[in-house]
């Protein structure tokens, strides 16, 4: 985060005094993390979290009258914040795994444990804030672009992506979807690929093929999209398979399925 990004909103969540204090102390430097409140049982955590809305949440598991999962599935799925589980019993871990947890931190843990669960947390909490910019973003400049329109009429959201918010190197820039060569899949990623240079978005490839005008982008193969005005040519080898060749020269598998609907888009002169 930048100095002139808000801080975290945190909440802390234990039915043991020492426990939060703990984690307090754990917290109270760090110029990033703002404490909204801390909770001694799960009524009073889901309180806080209604109200305040924090954008992260170290939570207890056992506590009275609710439980920490009890008190997650008391919040709407959009208002739910990140969540760190602090517990002294390790045979939850694979329930708080089912409920997105970011990480679980075992008591007694120490001071690295608990920040490299921190550096987690605050990379998620950046991710979704830029996530949620550049859909603000894309949906002002669809709103713009679009003329002003009759007042009365609704918003009409844009059916596919003109441009992307990245964020690279310490900076938020616009990239114009136009501009990509190509997206492949990276893990839980997509690369998009701009001439040399590459930029990591945290997308599957479905989610990114959903957002790309079909009329400009093709997916050829179940890891790879391509730019169909950077399609060179179609090279068939010895072995039977095809490959797409890239006016950078760069060569993509075509998997069969896809075959058909390239050929015919060669064939037409759409190329």
């Amino acid at each position: 985060m930048t100095a002139a990004s808000k801080k975290i909103t945190t909440l802390i969540v234990d039915d043991e005094p020492l426990a939060r204090r703990n984690i307090r102390l754990l917290l109270k430097d760090d110029p990033e993390i703002e404490i909204v409140g801390e909770a001694a049982n799960g009524r009073e955590a889901l309180a806080l979290i209604k109200q305040n809305s924090p954008d992260l949440v170290f939570l207890d598991i056992q506590m009275p009258e609710l439980d920490g999962f009890a008190v997650l599935e008391s919040i709407e799925a959009e208002r739910l914040p990140a969540i760190v589980f602090v517990t002294a019993f390790d045979q939850y871990a694979l329930k708080a795994f089912e409920f997105h947890a970011l990480d679980y931190l075992l008591k007694p843990f120490d001071d690295a444990r608990f920040d490299k669960a921190l550096r987690q947390a605050k990379l998620q909490v950046g991710q979704r804030e830029l996530k949620d910019l550049s859909q603000r973003l894309v949906d002002l400049l669809a709103v713009h672009g679009s003329g002003a329109g009759n007042a009365t009429e609704p918003r009409r959201q844009p059916q596919y992506l003109t441009r992307l918010l990245i964020k690279s190197a310490g900076r938020v820039f616009f990239l114009k979807t136009d501009e990509i060569d190509y997206v492949q899949a990276e893990d839980y990623y997509v690369k998009l690929n701009v001439g040399r240079k590459g930029h990591l978005l945290r997308e599957t490839m479905n989610e990114m093929e959903a957002k790309l005008d079909p009329a400009q982008f093709l997916r050829i193969h179940r890891s790879t999209i391509v730019n169909i005005e950077r399609i060179r040519e179609l090279q068939q080898h010895f072995n039977g398979e095809y490959i797409v060749v890239l006016r950078d020269g760069s060569e993509h598998k075509l998997s069969r399925s896809r075959r058909e609907q390239l050929q015919t888009l060669l064939k037409s002169g759409s190329l």
